[in-house]
């Protein structure tokens, strides 16, 4: 499966994640976050980031290494984008639906791109990259993600 194809069947993985959540379980969050594999976001919280780092995000960044030389790329405070959009207020089907359509934005930008994939970049603490290695970046966000939401129901799994 090619790079583009594992972004493209991101949004049905988290879905099909996100079936095995019982409602109580959505906006829920653990007492502590001891071995969390990613960011300490319920699963609601962890869809709404998903689409503001695409957006805010990604978008930017992929805009800015296909049209500029050598651009320096911004980290995102996801924490602080949770406070600031009410994460814990968001509804999920209208999320993963906006997710989704991010996501369908970002192949249609980047498989219209020829030269672009190894045009490259700094980007916070990662370094130097290719426009290449940012999507494997967002391919990696995906997959953190997806272990903290199974990480998740692990962890509500003994609820009642």
């Amino acid at each position: 499966m090619t790079l583009l194809e594992q972004l493209a069947n991101a949004p049905d993985l988290f879905e099909a994640t996100l079936r095995d959540f019982p409602p109580a379980l959505v906006n829920w969050t653990p007492p502590d976050w001891e071995a969390a594999p990613a960011e300490h976001f319920s699963a609601l919280g962890t869809m709404c980031h998903l689409r503001d780092i695409e957006v805010d995000g990604y978008h930017v960044r992929l805009r800015r290494v296909a049209v500029e030389t050598e651009p320096d790329l911004a980290s995102v405070d996801g924490y602080a984008l949770a406070v600031e959009r009410k994460y814990a207020e968001e509804s999920l089907e209208r999320v993963v639906a906006e997710f989704r359509a991010a996501r369908r934005v970002t192949l249609a930008y980047v498989s219209a791109w020829a030269t672009e994939y190894e045009r490259t970049a700094t980007f916070a603490e990662y370094g130097r990259l290719s426009g290449r290695g940012l999507l494997q970046l967002l391919a990696s966000h995906d997959l953190q993600h997806l272990s903290g939401l199974r990480w998740l129901l692990a962890r509500g799994s003994a609820l009642k």
